[in-house]
């Protein structure tokens, strides 16, 4: 070995050097390119023996990971190591400069050395009513909604003191719990609800897990929050709020701050939720997509599955475009975001008549309408007219007018606040383009009303066209019955997946667009700060995450022999491909039919997912063949999967053979394809099956054998499915299809996508 510490314990000598860790040079990776010498957090993934390194201290294991070090510390003084991972990777985190990172990248033992990046942040209704979950009935009843899982939520930390994270008389946590709270005595002590919370910022010295922006309290709580009975904002969504799992324990893990975290101290809240013992693992965070050997949250997750924790990731809110969507690992449900029947409605009537509904969390009391004059500062087409930035309203007289203004560049709220400044009565936030007729709710500090693009260009055009144009805006309040949902949010994130075949991503669609959810301070339009019971609405696939992350806890808590794979198939094979009006789920941008690649399976169903008849089941270790078959190197397998690999001497598989509940690929020179599958009973004993096929067009589809035929609960089976071309003039196109196995009593479905 080289540059070793002299300082190296004994039992870590004998540990290591009678294993073999050399790799040739040939085998390892390129560090990222860095020229200078400016110190940067590197994380590097090192060659662990397989038995011996988890018989390991922390000390020992500190010891170890230091040798592969020039020295200790800096010549501040500060130490070089940040962290020393014993779950979540193989390695550690470290001060480098980019010549030290590329040096350590040729030692022995190291397998990758990658500099560390930056990850971004990405329910009085949606649980208890829209989707279906009964308090005296059904899977919520089965599992006493959840009671005695742990969902372990890594984001923005938690405000302790909201009634959303209060005891309610929950049970002591299960004895395999190790974590700890790091708030004082009185918030912690007696806490069943709040089990866990700690903080991971290397760059503070007592970081706090208090939630400083909001978003680590609304994910936890729509996760697993208690009953809360008044629940509401601004008189708006009044109601009782809870999250999917509401009586789980929650144990937080603050890896970000004002919405942004450093991979390595991600990668330290997975190290440390892994070790507590979480059964879920809940992250509405994300970066770029990455190949798998490269990501952080690939690795981690891949820990989290070998220790049969579920993790369930967004799909990042870069939609409509595709392939934006993220966290698209095989073995993490990956999470996008529709909407729901809710609304809280704002009409807007033009002076024309015209009336248009839009929406806004701003109710004003005592707030008379009354057609005031439109004025539009867009019309100098500049970014900051178009978007009402500050200055924009220089040389405009605002004064008691309803302003029009397009979204983005800032946050909505930014906007209320300069048209506020400059004397404006109201303003209309008019969507663009790519947000289509996905609205959301803000509480701003005027009156706000949000509009659609398609009802932006006729308000538009109104005002171009008429002289002394006027409007009004009418709050109605919270209504019910919007339609057709479920839809996909124009801003979820969309496949096809930049790195992973042979899969569709996302896997599934949860209610994302304004959620009503614990907040640590008061949003309203005359905001007094820090409240101990503050709600708001938010919307993104950062919201329909927990939801998931919920439901996949009491799914565990119901049936626990069932791996972190069959608890996906069962939520992806049961999802509802169909809206309330009967159809395939639309896109919100332009209320066309919606792609596979932007639903996954469909909306989820939690009572159906209770009991899918079927599952497609996977172990950690069936993952190496894809992984091989994928072209993964044997040192980047290691380095996903902490589990030396010579895919030479493993049958690999193409992407498309992984024994998941979606099917994907493309044809090449070869006008045919089969794909098999293998599924387990999870239903009844003595249950048929037969296949119903939705062929994609341009293909023939045929399936091997024509029945499933089950004698006993758990029996396995394996079926065959043959495509073949048809249409030889589809090349370049993307068809899907769909493939159920139908019983007397279970509907097993799987979405087909198929590139010609």
């Amino acid at each position: 070995m080289k540059n070793k510490n002299p300082t190296i314990s004994l039992l870590v000598f004998l540990l290591f050097a009678s294993k073999s860790l050399l790799l040739t040079h040939s085998q390892l990776l390129p560090v990222v390119e860095d020229d200078d010498t400016d110190l940067q957090v590197y994380i590097v993934h090192v060659d662990d023996p397989d038995d011996e390194a988890d018989l390991l201290s922390a000390t020992e294991r500190k010891n170890w990971h230091q040798s592969f070090l020039p020295n200790t510390t800096l010549d501040s003084g500060q130490p070089r190591l940040i962290y020393s991972y014993r779950h979540a990777i193989g390695g550690f985190s470290a001060w480098l400069t980019g010549d030290e990172a590329r040096a350590l990248n040729s030692t022995d033992g190291v397998l990758h050395v990658v500099r560390s990046g930056f990850s971004y942040d990405q329910t009085t209704y949606t649980s208890g009513y829209f989707l279906g979950l009964d308090q005296w009935n059904g899977m919520w009843y089965q599992s006493n909604q959840g009671e005695g899982m742990i969902i372990g939520v890594l984001d923005g930390g938690v405000i302790p003191t909201h009634p959303s994270f209060r005891d309610d008389g929950l049970p002591l946590p299960p004895l395999k719990w190790r974590g700890k709270c790091n708030f004082n005595a009185t918030v912690c002590a007696g806490n069943n609800k709040l089990i866990g919370a700690r903080a991971f910022d290397s760059f503070r010295v007592f970081p706090s897990p208090l939630d400083t922006d909001g978003h680590g309290s609304h994910t936890a709580s729509t996760a697993a929050g208690a009953f809360v009975y008044d629940a509401e904002l601004l008189g708006s969504a009044f109601g009782r709020a809870s999250g999917t799992a509401p009586r789980a324990h929650l144990a937080v893990y603050k890896v970000m701050t004002d919405r942004k975290g450093s991979e390595f101290d991600i990668l330290a809240g997975f190290d440390q939720a892994i070790d507590d013992g979480v059964d879920v693992l809940s992250l509405s965070i994300g970066g770029t997509p990455k190949a798998m050997h490269t990501a952080v949250y690939a690795i981690g997750t891949f820990s989290a599955i070998k220790k049969d924790i579920f993790p369930s990731m967004c799909a990042s809110n870069y939609g409509p475009n595709e392939g934006t969507v993220v966290n698209d690992f095989p073995w993490v449900l990956t999470v996008g975001a529709s909407t729901h029947d809710r609304r809280i409605s704002a009409i807007i009537k033009l002076g024309n008549g015209m009336e248009f509904e839009g929406e806004s969390a701003y109710r004003p009391p005592n707030y008379a309408p009354m057609q005031l004059p439109l004025i539009y500062p867009g019309v100098k087409k500049t970014q900051q007219t178009l978007a009402c930035l500050k200055g924009s309203m220089k040389g405009l007289d605002v004064k008691g007018k309803i302003v029009l203004c397009g979204t983005g560049h800032v946050d909505n709220d930014e906007k209320s606040k300069v048209v506020q400044e400059a004397g404006g009565a109201a303003v209309i936030l008019m969507n663009q383009p790519w947000q289509g007729f996905t609205l959301k709710a803000g509480a701003d500090v005027i009156p706000t009303a949000y509009v659609s693009f398609h009802d932006a260009l006729k308000i538009i055009n109104y005002f171009e066209t008429t002289p002394n144009a006027t409007a009004e805006i009418i709050f109605k309040g919270t209504t019910f019955g919007r339609h057709p949902v479920p839809s996909v949010a124009s801003f979820s994130g969309r496949g096809p997946s930049s790195f992973n075949g042979g899969i569709i991503k996302p896997d599934i669609l949860g209610p994302g667009v304004n959620i009503l959810a614990a907040w640590p301070f008061d949003v309203t339009p005359n905001a007094t700060g820090r409240k101990t019971s503050t709600f708001a609405f938010a919307s993104g696939t950062s919201m329909s995450t927990p939801h998931l992350s919920g439901i996949a806890a009491i799914l565990k808590k119901n049936h626990p022999t069932w791996s972190p794979a069959a608890i996906k198939s069962a939520i992806m094979t049961t999802a509802n491909m169909i809206d309330s009006d009967g159809n395939r789920i639309t896109d919100l941008v332009d209320y066309t039919r919606a792609k596979f690649t932007a639903t996954g399976s469909g909306n989820v169903n939690p009572t159906a997912a209770n009991d899918p008849g079927l599952v497609y089941d996977l172990k950690p270790d069936d993952y190496i063949p894809y992984l091989c078959g994928m072209g993964y190197a044997d040192h980047q397998v290691q380095v996903i999967t902490k589990e030396r690999t010579q895919c030479s001497k493993i049958q690999k598989i193409s992407p498309e053979q992984l024994n998941y509940p979606s099917i994907a690929f493309s044809f090449g020179k070869d006008m045919n394809k089969n794909v098999t599958r293998t599924v387990t009973n999870v239903g009844d004993a003595n249950e048929v099956y037969l296949p119903r096929i939705e062929e994609p067009q341009g293909t023939e589809v045929k399936v091997s054998p024509d029945k499933l035929e089950f004698a006993d609960v758990g029996q396995k089976l394996s079926f065959t499915v043959m495509f073949s071309v048809v249409d030889r003039q589809m090349t370049g196109h993307v068809e899907e299809g769909i493939i159920s196995w139908v019983s007397n009593k279970h509907v097993v479905m799987s979405p087909i996508s198929v590139t010609f």
